[in-house]
């Protein structure tokens, strides 16, 4: 039981901080995303590239 109290104390506030960080940057991480998919889908269009075989190299991320 002391193990176990050790173990929690050691790494439970670090687990702690990084759950939060990862929660308050999903949306960061999301518009980003985003972002890169239209300036994929621009440059493939100034490239005069077909757009669905731009899609292709993004992956599932663009739904525009």
């Amino acid at each position: 039981m002391e193990e176990m109290l050790k173990l929690v104390g050691n790494y439970g506030f670090p687990m702690v901080i990084a759950l939060y960080v990862l929660i308050r940057l999903e949306p960061a991480i999301k518009g980003l995303q985003k972002t890169i998919t239209i300036l994929t889908i621009v440059v493939a269009k100034s490239n005069n590239v077909d757009y669905e075989e731009a899609r292709k190299f993004v992956g599932s991320g663009g739904d525009y």
